[in-house]
Order: structure tokens, then C-alpha cells, then sequence
């Protein structure tokens, strides 16, 4: 029995049933949660064609021009946000769709609900209850409300509204500069909001790598957001047609709609788990080992429920190690060490393995290079000049510690410094491997030669 049909239950659903085991998925939105519905699909989806227009809007100097407009360059150019948001809706219901036929074909069951712990080894489902061997807790999370600032839908919002909205908003305040915070923020501007980001700390993505939020940071200004740093908002309320964010401080901001960026709660509470002896953190989410088992040996979690790393391709890993491990096969534990993430801002910011802090306060002793993407050929072709490639190495032996990159298309250049960390690769191997020429991925073997001549081992 699986509880929540997002990427961390519907692939361990798959998993399961391809071992041989009866499923039964239990999910309240659809096939592929909240993820694909509302959260992840929808907004890289809006991104998509936010990024198109950034890209659009940049192309003078190569160029082209667009007749209608002043001076001949933007102005013939805007967004229809009807048809972006029925397009980004269709997308997500297809996926859904997708998921649905595939999970149908293994013989997965799908029910229609929220389900609940009422036994150990039972799950309800309104007046229904099912008894299973094994049980995953799948439950995902939900945007956290700042108290006295719930949204609306109208005005207030949160990132699962937004896909309602019967027009641009003329003037958007996004409050919080973390990764969902920093993806509206840009795409909203890049769409042709006014946009003012609100952030509680010295800069936006507090937690990401320094130089990649720098680099960020200075092209949101450049195409006019303004960034509002140390500014923590104390609430947000309607005020006619638009609304009033009230800071800590007492300074008040206005605009037309507030877009609430401040977090996740996990799904956790009033299902049961307690009383069925599941520990939970002191914040609510499900406390799991590396092979995604909870307090209880037969009953698993995966995914944001977790709070191990909310990410999709972390959910799904969590659920299918936690079906491989429960069904009998052998399984490797999580490594977050190897987790690659990405930011889907313009441009994008992609990262594994050991960090810039890690290596700034000694906790990992590294060698690191970072190339500029101005002098990448390719890049300077396609009119890309923020960003760069940064990695990390062991001093001794040149084995590839972790990277960060900073460019468009981040999140498939990665991939390459993933394989890297995952297999133990040194400098010296991937600076041997052939990359197309011109290619922005030509960055990261150049910076592997650099990191292998600069210094002797």
C-alpha cells in the first residue's frame, strides 16, 4: 500500500509491481501528485516559456529586431497569459495521464482519497480499509502560511494559484528568495511583471552557492526586479484591487498581487502516524534511515514528507530503494553526495556534490577553478554572458569532488560532473574526454585541465 501517487509513490508503485507485488496506490489529486499537477510540472512548464521570452528579449544585439515596437527591438513582443496557463495546465494533466497508463499497465490499483494509518498494517480510505504487508508513506507537503497572510487565490497567493490568474500581474511581490521564490520571481519578470523580491537574508538563494546567487542576483536587477535584501515580512493583507506586504521593520510595499514563497509543511499530521509509532521530527516530517525505513520496520516514507531533500528525482529514489529493500533486493542506501540539483531561473544554476561552504570552512580541503562563461566560444555565439563553471577536486589524487554551473540548459550540463562525482573520476580523465567543439560544455573539460596544470598533485 502506497499513501500519495507523486514521483516518491508512484515509481516505488512501478517497482513494486515489477517485483511481482500487488499494489495499491492511494491518491487524493491524481497520478503524480502534487508535483506533477500543481507544484514542479506546472512552474518549469511556465519557466519554459518565460525563458523563451527572456531569450527573445535579449536578441538585439544579435540582430534581430522585432517591427511594431520602439526603437524596433521588444515591443511587438508580450504574453498571453491565458494561453500560457491553459497550455501549462494541459501539460500537467497529460503527464498525469502518462503516469496513469503506465501505472494501469503494470497492474497497479489506484484509489481515489487521502488515506489513513488506523492499524499497523491497515490503511483507510474513507468507509474502505486495506490491509497491506508493507506500507509508503508518500504524503508530499504543502506551501506554509505565514500567519495572518493566508492566500486568497486572487490576490494572496501561493505557487499553486498562480495557474488561475485571467491576467498578468502588473506589479507581483514575491516574498521569499529561495528556489521557488527566486523561479517565479524571474519568470513573472521575464513574462512582463513588475516584480519586487522580498528576502530575509543579504541575498536571494541564501543557501545556494555565493558567486551563482551573485551572478543571479545581478541579472534579476539588470532587467529591472528590484531585490528588497533583509527584509523580513511581517504579513500581507488586500487592499482594493492590490495589496499591502507589511516588513518587520514597518515599511510597507504595494502591488497588484503576492505571490507567498516561504516554505513547505509536510502532510503529516492527523493521519494516523503517531499512534501508530512512526517518529516524527520536531517540524513534522517523517524520520526515515538511508534505505527510506520509518521507526516502524514494515512501513516506509519517501519523498518531501521526509524532508531529507525536496526534490522529485530524491522522492523517487527514496521510494524505489525503499521498495527494492522491502521486497528483498539488494539495494545501495541514498548518497546525497550525489544528488545533482538545479534552480530553473534564467540562467539556470545546477550543483552536486561537495560545495563551496564545505570547502570554505574546511570541512573538505579542494582545489577549485571557475571559468567564466564569457569565455566559452559557444556561449559567446548564442549571446550568453552570465555564469560560469566551478569545480571542485581532491588535492592529492585530482578525483572530482562536486561542481557548480551557472548557465542556460545548467540542469543538462550537470549531468556530466554527476557521472564524474558518482564514479570516482579525476581531473586528468575528464580533461582526456572529448567534448564537441564550440560547446558550452566545453567549460568542463577545459576547467578539468586547468585544475590539472595549474598545481602539481
Amino acid at each position: 500500500m502506497i499513501i500519495g501517487g507523486g514521483p516518491g509513490g508512484y515509481e516505488a508503485a512501478l517497482v513494486a509491481a515489477q517485483l511481482g507485488a500487488d499494489v495499491t496506490v492511494v491518491e487524493r489529486d491524481g497520478p503524480g501528485g502534487a508535483c506533477v499537477l500543481t507544484d514542479c510540472v506546472p512552474s518549469k512548464t511556465l519557466i519554459a516559456t518565460s525563458t523563451r521570452m527572456a531569450v527573445m528579449s535579449e536578441s538585439a544585439r544579435l540582430g534581430l529586431r522585432f517591427n511594431g515596437g520602439p526603437d524596433g527591438v521588444v515591443g511587438a513582443l508580450e504574453a498571453d497569459l491565458g494561453t500560457v496557463n491553459k497550455r501549462v495546465k494541459d501539460l500537467a494533466r497529460a503527464q498525469s495521464f502518462d503516469i496513469a497508463e503506465r501505472l494501469a499497465y503494470e497492474e497497479v490499483k489506484i484509489v481515489r482519497g487521502e488515506g489513513r494509518l488506523v492499524e499497523p498494517h491497515v490503511v483507510s480510505v474513507g468507509d474502505r480499509r486495506i490491509e497491506a504487508d508493507i506500507i509508503l508513506l508518500a504524503t508530499g507537503a504543502t506551501p506554509r502560511v505565514l500567519p495572518g497572510s493566508a492566500p486568497d487565490g486572487e490576490r494572496i497567493l501561493n505557487w499553486r494559484q498562480l495557474y488561475d490568474l485571467p491576467e498578468l500581474p502588473e506589479e507581483l511581490i514575491v516574498v521569499g528568495s529561495g528556489v521557488t521564490g527566486a523561479e517565479l520571481a524571474g519568470a513573472y519578470l521575464s513574462l512582463g511583471s513588475k516584480v519586487t523580491l522580498v528576502s530575509s537574508r543579504d541575498r536571494i538563494l541564501p543557501t545556494e552557492d555565493a558567486d551563482a546567487a551573485s551572478v543571479l542576483q545581478e541579472v534579476f536587477m539588470r532587467r529591472g526586479m528590484k531585490v528588497m535584501s533583509r527584509s523580513r515580512a511581517a504579513g500581507v493583507e488586500r487592499s482594493g484591487d492590490g495589496v499591502i506586504v507589511s516588513l518587520e521593520d514597518g515599511r510597507k510595499v504595494e502591488g497588484s498581487h503576492c505571490l507567498m514563497t516561504v516554505g513547505m509543511v509536510p502532510n503529516t499530521r492527523g493521519i494516523g502516524l503517531e499512534k501508530a509509532g512512526i517518529t516524527l521530527s520536531a517540524h513534522g516530517f517523517v524520520e526515515v534511515d538511508k534505505v527510506s525505513r520509518t521507526s516502524v520496520p514494515h512501513i516506509y516514507a519517501s519523498g518531501d514528507c521526509t524532508g531529507v531533500l525536496m526534490l522529485a528525482s530524491v522522492a523517487g529514489m527514496q521510494g524505489r530503494i525503499a521498495m527494492w529493500h522491502a521486497l528483498g533486493e539488494a539495494v545501495q542506501p541514498l548518497k546525497l553526495g550525489w544528488v545533482a540539483s538545479n534552480i530553473f531561473t534564467d540562467p539556470e544554476v545546477a550543483s552536486v556534490g561537495v560545495t563551496q561552504h564545505m570547502v570554505d570552512s574546511g570541512e573538505v580541503n579542494a582545489r577549485t577553478v571557475m571559468l567564466p562563461l564569457f569565455t566559452n566560444p559557444r556561449a559567446k555565439m548564442q549571446g550568453f554572458e552570465d555564469g560560469f563553471v566551478k569545480l571542485f577536486c581532491r588535492p592529492s589524487t585530482g578525483i572530482v569532488l562536486g561542481g557548480v554551473i551557472v548557465a542556460p540548459r545548467a540542469s543538462e550540463l550537470i549531468l556530466g560532473v554527476s557521472i564524474a562525482v558518482q564514479q570516482h573520476l579525476t581531473v586528468d580523465q575528464v580533461a582526456h574526454t572529448f567534448a564537441v567543439y564550440p560547446s558550452m560544455s566545453g567549460s568542463i573539460t577545459e576547467a578539468c585541465r586547468r585544475l590539472m596544470t595549474e598545481h602539481a598533485y
